[in-house]
């Protein structure tokens, strides 16, 4: 079996638009390039510009990564999206691995149990929100679904007959399918006829096409104007691609979301650390506590090894009434 051709960027191109190039070769997302270009720049700024990367190596890269940890204070998660890139940058545009001799300094995540809402706690909050808000966050609960998962997610990622929602491109590429919560089935389709109406008046003005992954557009020319291919979530108002430069209507933004749950949880009175990830936590430990099997679970969730699924096991409630203190077994003098 011959090796695939390393895909070599332009030579000709500066650094930075070398980068960019690499990165849309592979398909890799929008807000990935972004994160990669911000931290290869503050990388190669550290140094004040005055070295070029393929002149530096292990020591300037390390010294970078102290300087996250020790100065900037950045979390473990943040330093090792900034070794990622660090890493991207020599091995797939200036050709130079260093992976291998920079894997003893990735900085390890420590696993804490994630905080997770009981029922009451999840209807007090969803009490205090309306509208789109509340259908997103219903189906962050519902559905299991990640943050992006929601905002990204497709008309045709609904089916109304099965009960089923299938998530394409999730974390890591992957695709799965997670329940249709039935209680919401009235209200999303209700939903989905305004983003329908909404879809037309774009396409009467001469607009109406949406943004398709990787090379669908090529090969699907007519999709991108399809109802099915529309967010089910749309932006208010069109903007323009970033690297197509076409006027399309994009999803709406996560930030609004946030502020919303962040807002919800505060008049419901909840004092937790919540987000919008504790509705994911929610939803897989209230199925384990429901009597699901955890290897339904692990893949409603899309979790690659059961491993990851267990640490709900942890604060799931446990019916401990029935156990009897060790002390009570003792013989009374």
């Amino acid at each position: 079996m011959k090796n695939k051709q390393k895909f070599h960027p332009n030579p000709e191109l500066k650094l930075m638009d070398q980068v960019r190039e690499v990165l849309r070769y592979h398909h890799y997302a929008y807000r990935t390039e972004q994160n990669y270009c911000q931290w290869i720049v503050r990388f190669i700024r550290f140094f004040d510009a005055k070295i070029h990367p393929k002149d530096m190596g292990k020591g300037e890269i390390e010294s970078f990564l102290s300087h996250l940890a020790t100065e900037g204070n950045v979390s473990a998660a943040t330093q090792r999206q900034a070794l990622n890139a660090i890493i991207f940058l020599y091995k797939r545009v200036l050709d130079q691995p260093v992976d291998e001799i920079l894997e003893h300094i990735r900085a390890k995540r420590k696993r804490r149990p994630p905080i997770v809402l009981s029922q009451g706690e999840v209807q007090k909050v969803l009490n205090q929100m309306t509208g789109t808000h509340l259908l997103m966050t219903q189906l962050l609960y519902g559905g299991g679904l990640r943050l992006m998962e929601c905002i990204r997610l497709r008309i045709q990622g609904l089916d109304f007959e099965r009960n089923l929602i299938y998530l394409r491109d999730g974390k890591g590429g992957k695709d799965r399918t997670t329940i249709f919560p039935a209680s919401m089935k009235r209200a999303l389709q209700k939903h989905v006829e305004k983003v329908k109406q909404l879809h037309e008046q774009d396409l009467a003005d001469g607009y109406g096409t949406v943004f398709l992954p990787h090379a669908l557009a090529k090969k699907y020319p007519k999709a991108p104007q399809e109802f099915g291919w529309q967010y089910l979530f749309p932006a208010r108002g069109r903007s323009t691609d970033p690297r197509s430069g076409k006027i399309r209507r994009h999803h709406v933004l996560e930030s609004g979301l946030q502020k919303a749950v962040k807002v919800a949880v505060n008049r419901a009175g909840i004092h937790k650390r919540v987000g919008c990830h504790t509705f994911r936590h929610s939803f897989a430990t209230h199925l384990l506590e429901n009597g699901v099997n955890i290897r339904v679970v692990q893949e409603l969730m899309g979790h690659a090894d059961v491993k990851t699924t267990e640490i709900y096991t942890h604060v799931m409630a446990k019916d401990i009434n029935a156990v009897a203190s060790p002390l009570d077994s003792l013989e009374k003098p």
